[in-house]
């Protein structure tokens, strides 16, 4: 069965058509797709429009040899007039001349001079074009003048057309700058909307991989240290196998286990192709730091939290939620057996101020670097605060962190 083809309007031609000539005058002529051919033709149909004028108009005598050889060589160096267009004009004024000397008619040799004249003016600037139209009228109206005045006053109350013609030239020149200026600034335009999705799908990306780093690290860390204690009690006595610890070591194991593959799900959320941005879930905040606490004593810590702030801007409370998690996941890696760990937060001045103190170990020296202190800096500056970790004089390792209670996007909201 043969496709059903919906029936072309006059309007809808007339429409393409348009479309297509307002193409070609837009175009840049210097680069301009098969521009010799182009002109090859158009010298072509104007050397026929030439012969057509020469026989019918009566400004002069008819052309003989020596007139149609000079009528049809005048319009030859049309074919390069986009290439060497001042060139092509004094090729062109070079055999018309001679040819309006000899009387023959007149109005058939305008038009290749009319043709070199317009691309002078839409190839050039300004100042070439009017310094090339002073100079062809006044080279006109001499040369007329050695023939007679009265052909010379006639050719410069004729020179208006030249004029016009450069007025075109020039009025279609502005007129392609003026396009292709809009053309850019849409180009720039586009290339500036592709950083900005390029810049926001990086944003993402980091967002997520510093959510990943946060969640996994501290569940492995801790599953790594609960089965620890699970295979100590196991180990210790086997003749007095306590089974309530290695029980509770087993659920602890579990509970860890589950808390990770929820949040890990609601962190992945942000994968899916056609997922709507609520479907990610809340972000933690604030109300998680007692389960944070909570599970870092699970793990052996003895977390001590003070926290003198209720509520906070959702990037703010989650920044620094992951903020804690980390820090209290580094001290239950790095500080030794049992750390005493401090948590405190507290709002001074709309501006909430974080700690996570301990006074372990620290990281072994030499040890390999992680991504954690850098997913604590990039927390803080998302939200335009600073964050500073060290060794603490009196031993332990601190993580300080300042986060504006207004984020950067509300501030210039």
């Amino acid at each position: 069965m043969m496709p059903v083809q919906a029936p072309t309007t006059p309007s809808a031609t007339w429409s393409r058509h348009a479309e297509r000539y307002m193409a070609a005058i837009n175009r840049d002529p210097l680069t301009a797709p098969h521009a010799l051919r182009n002109d090859a033709l158009l010298a072509v149909l104007a050397a026929a429009l030439a012969v057509a004028l020469a026989l019918l108009v009566d400004d002069g005598r008819r052309p003989d040899a020596l007139g149609w050889v000079l009528l049809l060589v005048s319009h030859v160096p049309l074919v390069w007039r986009r290439r060497r267009p001042v060139l092509v004009l004094l090729t062109v004024v070079a055999c018309v001349f001679p040819y309006h000397f000899l009387g023959y008619a007149h109005t058939a040799a305008t038009l290749a001079a009319y043709v070199a004249l317009y691309t002078v003016a839409v190839t050039g600037r300004a100042l070439r074009t009017v310094l090339v139209g002073i100079g062809v009228i006044t080279l006109s109206v001499g040369v007329m003048l050695t023939i007679s005045a009265h052909e010379a006053l006639g050719l410069l109350k004729a020179s208006g057309w030249v004029v016009a013609v450069l007025f075109l030239g020039v009025d279609v020149r502005f007129y392609r700058r003026y396009v292709a200026s809009i053309v850019e600034r849409a180009e720039r335009a586009e290339r500036t909307r592709d950083q900005e999705a390029r810049r926001r799908v990086a944003e993402e990306r980091l967002r997520i991989a510093q959510d990943l780093h946060d969640l996994l690290a501290h569940s492995i860390t801790l599953i790594g240290v609960q089965t620890s204690v699970a295979a100590h009690v196991l180990s210790a006595d086997p003749e007095r196998l306590d089974r309530e610890a290695v029980a509770k070591a087993l659920d602890d194991i579990a509970e860890t286990c589950r808390s990770a593959r929820g949040e890990l799900r609601t962190t992945l959320e942000v994968l899916r192709e056609d997922g709507p941005p609520e479907g990610r879930g809340p972000l933690p905040g604030l109300d998680g730091l007692p389960d944070l606490a909570e599970t870092a004593r699970l793990a052996g810590a003895r977390v001590e939290q003070t926290v003198r702030i209720r509520q906070a801007p959702p990037a703010v409370g989650a920044a620094a939620y992951r903020i804690v998690q980390e820090a209290l996941t580094n001290a239950v890696r790095h500080a030794g057996p049992e750390p005493a760990v401090r948590v405190e937060l507290d709002e001074r001045q709309g501006v909430l101020h974080l700690a996570v103190r301990d006074d372990g170990t620290g990281p072994a020296p030499g040890g390999t670097p992680g991504f954690g202190l850098v997913g604590m800096r990039e927390r803080a500056r998302s939200v335009g605060g600073t964050l500073d970790a060290g060794p603490r004089t009196a031993g332990g390792f601190e993580v300080t962190a300042v986060l504006p209670m207004t984020t950067t996007g509300e501030r210039n909201g």
